[in-house]
């Protein structure tokens, strides 16, 4: 029987196998605060008559084989032993806030508690003090855009409780080179910046490192306590400052949120102490997929699609600078598009998605996780963003509030997942408590920066439209 169950087995992909090595080991977050106390039992009888429940990943157990290969096995699901319910609050403190109190409990599992192997690889926290459901995911069942596709389908919009939310064609676009009538000088500029990127892609596993600063990670880093806070930005303020920057994109003005941000905080750690324009390496992960943003559910579960579940991510190196205050908030906008432009021309993000699945085909998954941790090592941040549903919606018939998302540690001090939900943009910041002490202070840096730039912009719009 146990030869007939290997036979039935299906392997996990590369990027799969990659998230279960010690050195990648990865646990999605994802809290929903919900307006109403939560039904324990509504939620159960929606999970259990949930999309979720009919997908294979979800059913399914890891195993290892006598050769050390991981597979997924398919078995039975006791939805009693994933919805863990905890009645008693989070905090003995009745001072601290029910945001505060969910932060420091997921600070606390992002670092030292994996899912148990026993069953498949998440769990629901129903934290009934907090009216939050907590869903804990493992990466290697899929990528942002997968998962929050799939908690999507069980949810339905608050405006017409028979819908779901509104998906498909609300993302960031995707990061390779879209097919189109390319000039002669276009296609040049695609070779040399695909060259330049992926020439500093390698040369990043190997030795390439930014200069340390006062939010600089490193090697071991990933086991140190963690603190999470988070921002809250108005995607409203956010078109008002794309409106400002010719061509510019909500992306465009995320990164220049985080490296006038960044740069505010710098100069209150380290006033005076940093070169002007020094270099700070984040690393992106970029929808490979062809359609951007979240994705038909049924579409993702059909393997024959061209969408397809699982990690179909590849990573960016995307540079912000320091800047020193006083400058134009504008100007970060303008760098930020300028450098996300010559990244859509270049083919660094399905390099990285290519070369590390042959690694892991050829080498193994402990070589790909070695390179990968040290592409991490030698950079100073990371920065995800899912778009999410644009409507309020409700979760087993209660509406929800807001949507947020982290992950397990990984040697940056300094990690950053943002989703859209509403018209409200929520960004989670994890840091290393030990090297960044005050999250809360660089949140508020974040928040001031967008700020700073709206105001910029609506001076700078009237003006545009009289040149016009």
């Amino acid at each position: 029987m146990e030869e007939e169950a290997m036979e039935r087995d299906q392997p996990l992909t590369p990027a799969g196998r990659l998230f279960l090595q010690p050195l990648m080991n990865q646990v999605i977050n994802c809290t929903v605060a919900v307006e109403f106390p939560i039904d324990v039992d509504a939620c159960k009888a929606e999970l259990r008559s949930s999309i979720l429940l009919q997908h294979p990943r979800f059913c399914s157990l890891m195993v290892t084989d006598s050769g050390g290969r991981e597979h997924w096995r398919k078995t039975k699901v006791d939805v009693d032993r994933h919805v863990i319910v905890r009645h008693e609050p989070l905090s003995d403190d009745i001072s601290i806030s029910d945001d505060d109190a969910v932060n420091d409990f997921i600070a606390d599992l992002s670092v030292s508690s994996p899912l148990p192997t026993d069953k498949p690889l998440w769990e629901i926290h129903l934290l009934m003090a907090h009216k939050t459901v907590l869903f804990r995911v493992h990466h290697a069942l899929g990528d942002g855009i997968s998962l929050m596709s799939m908690m999507l389908s069980c949810c339905r919009r608050v405006d017409d409780p028979s819908q779901p939310p509104t998906i498909g064609g609300v993302g960031a676009a995707s990061s390779s080179p879209r097919r189109r009538a390319w000039s002669v000088w276009t296609l040049v500029k695609v070779v040399w910046y695909s060259l330049i990127y992926i020439l500093e892609f390698s040369l990043r596993a190997l030795w390439l490192k930014d200069k340390t600063t006062a939010v600089s990670g490193g090697d071991g880093v990933e086991l140190w306590p963690r603190s999470l806070a988070s921002a809250r930005f108005r995607l409203d303020d956010m078109k008002i400052v794309k409106r400002a920057v010719v061509d510019a994109t909500i992306n465009d003005v995320l990164f220049g949120v985080i490296s006038c941000g960044l740069s505010r905080y710098l100069d209150i750690k380290t006033p005076k102490a940093l070169p002007e324009g020094l270099r700070i390496t984040g690393i992106a992960m970029v929808n490979l997929r062809p359609q951007a943003g979240l994705q038909d559910i049924w579409k993702l579960i059909n393997s024959k699609s061209g969408t397809g579940w699982g990690n179909k991510f590849g990573t960016l190196l995307l540079p912000v600078y320091y800047h020193s205050g006083g400058l134009d908030p504008l100007q970060f906008v303008k760098r930020a598009k300028t450098m996300i432009d010559k990244k859509k021309l270049s083919l660094e993000a399905p390099f990285s998605y290519k070369v590390g699945d042959m690694v892991m085909s050829l080498f193994g998954s402990k070589l790909a996780s070695i390179l990968n941790y040290r592409i991490v090592c030698n950079t100073t941040f990371t920065i995800s963003n899912v778009v999410g549903p644009r409507e309020e919606i409700t979760m087993a018939g209660n509406p929800v509030k807001h949507i947020r998302t982290t992950s397990s540690s990984l040697p940056h001090a300094l990690t950053m997942h943002m989703v859209s939900y509403a018209g409200f943009a929520d960004m989670q910041i994890l840091v290393a408590k030990d090297i960044i002490p005050d999250p809360k202070v660089l949140a508020e840096c974040f928040q001031n920066a967008l700020l700073e730039m709206k105001e910029a912009a609506v001076i700078t719009i009237p003006k545009a439209s009289a040149d016009k």
